[in-house]
């Protein structure tokens, strides 16, 4: 019996459960998530369409597909016998053969970048995931330090998030999702479980010195920020906290504000009982990439998005 597609309404309790396991299982047994928090939100807004893969009743994957982008994983008990192949061609079947398309390989595994190549996918982004033990932290690495004029604040739902928009898209005009953040994107992970306003750092220019906190929190030109998402501890209580997206504004770049910000981060997420921290950064961003090694993040996993 030939594998199928069933879409879901992840707006029914029991199909988005049923979703969730899927991708669960998936997590459980690769070490992280096979799809992107973007995909899950599309997928549970109805901007994108979800599906479990199906054979014999049962199902053996899942995928999340529509506006131009493809998501697919095969549950480890049926993999290596071809059905990811099976149940690509019935995904791509879906979809206009015309019109451009992406799809990420999450962990790059040799069998999803065989699965892309033979589909007619190119690799054209790589993302790495960098992870930090927060128990090894130096304090060099996560003492206080500030910058004349600069003070960071918490961010106040409903007062900043305009502004906060309007910087994040010019700090991330060129990149594909960053950049496309709107405010009613900010309004859903605002709504997520995991959201604290306490976690999200803006740095803004004051009259005074920094150092003194003689600026009132919230005024200032916003000119940075650090947005943390801290999971829930785990069975044997460790807990992850992420540098979820940081950003400087270009005119305040070179005078060390990453490094400010990131060791403000670093410091919450040890105040909140977070044991390791991640981060994603893109392959290709060089100072980033060297910012976070100098700080003691190292290699955890590796995404690469191909492009048909």
């Amino acid at each position: 019996m030939s594998l199928s597609l069933r879409f879901l309404d992840l707006t029914d309790a029991a199909s988005s459960a049923a979703f969730r396991e899927v991708a669960d299982t998936a997590t459980r047994f690769d070490g992280y998530h096979p799809f992107n928090e973007q995909s899950l939100l599309d997928a549970a807004a109805g901007r994108r369409r979800a599906a479990l893969i199906m054979k014999e009743g049962a199902p053996v994957g899942g995928a999340i597909l529509g506006d131009g982008e493809l998501d697919l994983v095969i549950l480890p008990a049926y993999r290596g016998n071809g059905l990811g192949t099976e149940a690509a061609a019935a995904l791509l079947g879906e979809i206009d053969p015309e019109a451009a398309l992406t799809a990420w390989a999450h962990g790059d595994h040799p069998a999803a970048r065989a699965l892309a190549l033979r589909s007619g996918f190119a690799p054209v982004r790589t993302l790495l995931q960098l992870r930090m033990p927060l128990g090894d932290v130096g304090g060099s690495v996560v003492a206080p330090a500030s910058e004349p004029g600069v003070a960071i604040s918490a961010f106040r739902p409903g007062v900043d998030d305009a502004e906060w928009v309007a910087l994040n898209a010019l700090i991330f005009a060129s990149h594909p999702e960053q950049g496309a953040v709107t405010l009613a994107d900010l309004a859903d992970r605002r709504a997520e479980p995991w959201f604290d306003a306490g976690d999200f750092l803006l740095a803004r220019e004051t009259s005074g010195n920094a150092d003194t906190n003689d600026a009132p929190a919230g005024t200032g030109r916003l000119i940075g920020y650090n947005w943390l998402k801290i999971d829930e501890p785990d069975a044997d209580g460790h807990r992850l906290g992420e540098i979820y997206v940081i950003g400087v504004h270009p005119d305040a770049a070179g005078r060390g504000l990453g490094r400010i910000l990131m060791q403000a981060g670093l410091r919450r997420l040890i105040e909140r009982g977070c044991t390791t921290a991640a981060l994603y950064v893109e392959a290709d961003n060089e100072g980033a990439v060297h910012l976070y090694r100098s700080l003691g993040f190292v290699d955890h996993t590796i995404d690469m998005q191909y492009r048909r």
